[in-house]
């Protein structure tokens, strides 16, 4: 009898991310997920279990990138007008304008910005987290703090 071993999830496709994008994500965070993907792979720091991480990476690009969409669409503020009834049928009868909100797409814009950068720092996806996941040092246990070193050196 033939026995099939299932692989644990962080060993599936050798550790690595898969290049196919999760189904739930939309065309633009499917797409995003296509390029991000192989440079993730590539780093070597980011391991299958990291997968949520990009997938909320993706999603907020797609949610960044609708909403920043939906601004150019309808602009940063809304009109704002104060509707009054009639009181005997229920219809309009006029509509005053009261003066200009911010469009509430900006807000949805801004979260999905902070994201991005947030998600995007912890996978090493800007010039400074790279930079911070090459420059990691071990400590050396054994090392002598400053201050012991001097001491020595001034032979106190």
């Amino acid at each position: 009898m033939l026995k099939i071993v299932k692989r644990t999830f962080k060993d599936q496709n050798d550790g690595l991310l898969s290049k196919t994008p999760p189904e739930q994500l939309g065309k633009i965070g499917a797409a995003m997920w296509r390029k991000i993907i192989p440079v993730l792979n590539e780093q070597r720091g980011i391991k299958k279990i990291d997968s949520n991480l990009a997938e909320l990476y993706c999603s907020s690009y797609e949610t960044y990138r609708k909403a920043y969409q939906h601004l150019q669409d309808k602009g940063l503020v809304q009109e704002i007008y104060k509707t009054s009834l009639s009181p005997v049928d229920g219809s309009i009868v006029a509509k005053d304008f009261q003066g200009y909100k911010k469009n509430p797409s900006y807000q949805i814009y801004s979260d999905a910005l902070s994201n991005l950068t947030r998600v995007g720092a912890q996978l090493g996806l800007s010039p400074k987290a790279r930079s911070e996941f090459l420059d990691l040092k071990v400590v050396d246990k054994n090392k002598k703090s400053a201050a012991e070193s001097l001491k020595e050196f001034l032979g106190k």
